[in-house]
């Protein structure tokens, strides 16, 4: 086998070879969904994402001879290091063949590009931040990740522990059948209960209608009530604009709730169908047709992700969380939803993960967050 040689991404050719890596990567894998394409070539800035006023990126391809072997992204995130008071630079996008070698090759490569910028700690794989796609699938091989969840190779954590990082914290995936959600513990039930009794709450949809101000509202929730958590990094309001933007014709309203309590919005759950089945047979592929088969397939879609369930911090031990997934309950019944997915909920979160797991849930897939620290 000849020698590992790794270039940094400069044209098109490079781009395209960078994103369809993949598609023969996974070939033989059942599990693996592809990436939407036209959101990755923005994830990676090979067009414009508001990501990346505020952060830079270089990725890089590993080569045998004329063969692409891997690939990853070095990010600088300047506003994590602002937001934490560090220098910190992460590592994403990562792919490899089952090779030590290219996989050093591709981190030494990422390590060195930050270095360059007097970065020498890394973090990773973020996709390409917290805010978005996060982690190393590490335990849950046997079943396809739901939307807008990592997947990898099981022998991936191996190539990254194997240059030199270190677990810093894992991410829970829970699963399980909707009616989990009406027959709570008897204790989470009261605290819910009490939580409308006290506070005369006001549980809605989002609203069709007044999009960008609950847009607006959910970045102010988002933001405050993930300000202490582990990693955490405020997302922008242009970020938040433009992912609207972008998955403002996959939401199913019925999967979202708004909680308010004398006019001021205290908490969201925003919840997106599993579009991975879809996904998989438009082949990643949204034009020029693929969209309208997302459309048109959604309504037999019968999995459902909550991907965000936030309360501002005064109200966060006070039961809303329930009480906004019960608003949403019969919608999605009614929808024909059977199985819903929380994730990710990190480890150190035990007021999340205690709720869940009182529910009976435990955890279906385990994410990991490396950290390296020369």
């Amino acid at each position: 086998m000849s020698s590992v040689s790794v270039i940094p991404v400069e044209t098109k050719a490079h781009q395209k070879a960078f994103i369809h890596f993949q598609w023969e990567h996974y070939s033989a894998d059942p599990n693996w969904v592809p990436p939407i394409i036209h959101d990755i070539k923005g994830l990676l800035n090979y067009r414009h994402h508001p990501f990346y006023d505020n952060a830079e990126v270089q990725t890089f391809l590993a080569m045998q001879g004329d063969t692409v072997v891997g690939r990853i992204a070095a990010i600088v995130d300047h506003n994590h290091n602002e937001h934490h008071k560090e220098k910190r630079g992460m590592f994403g996008f990562f792919e490899s063949t089952d090779d030590q070698a290219v996989a050093n090759a591709l981190f030494d490569a990422a390590r060195d590009w930050l270095a360059a910028k007097d970065i020498h700690l890394m973090r990773g794989p973020a996709n390409p931040s917290q805010n978005y796609a996060w982690g190393m699938l590490v335990d849950g091989f046997d079943s396809p990740p739901t939307f807008m969840m990592t997947y990898n190779k099981p022998y991936y954590g191996k190539l990254v522990e194997g240059w030199g990082f270190e677990k810093a914290q894992d991410l829970y995936a829970y699963k399980g059948h909707v009616s989990r959600l009406d027959n709570l513990d008897p204790k989470l039930l009261f605290v819910a209960e009490e939580a409308r009794r006290r506070f005369n709450i006001d549980v809605r949809r989002v609203s069709k209608k007044q999009f960008a101000t609950d847009v607006q509202l959910f970045l102010d929730i988002y933001n405050s009530a993930l300000i202490g958590q582990w990693g955490f990094t405020p997302m922008s309001a242009s970020e938040l604009k433009d992912t609207a933007k972008n998955m403002k014709f996959l939401m199913a309203y019925e999967m979202t709730s708004v909680a308010e309590i004398d006019g001021r919005g205290v908490g969201i759950v925003f919840g997106l169908l599993d579009y991975n089945p879809l996904i998989k047979k438009i082949d990643g592929k949204l034009f020029p047709f693929g969209w309208l088969k997302l459309w048109l397939g959604r309504k037999k879609l019968n999995t459902m992700r909550l991907i965000s369930t936030n309360v501002v911090p005064e109200y966060q031990r006070w039961g809303l969380g329930l009480v906004l997934m019960h608003r949403m309950l019969p919608d999605v019944l009614g929808w024909g939803i059977e199985y819903a997915e929380f994730s990710w909920v990190l480890e150190s979160n035990k007021l999340s993960r205690g709720t869940l797991e009182r529910t009976g849930l435990t955890p279906d897939k385990t994410f990991r967050i490396y950290d390296f620290q020369p």
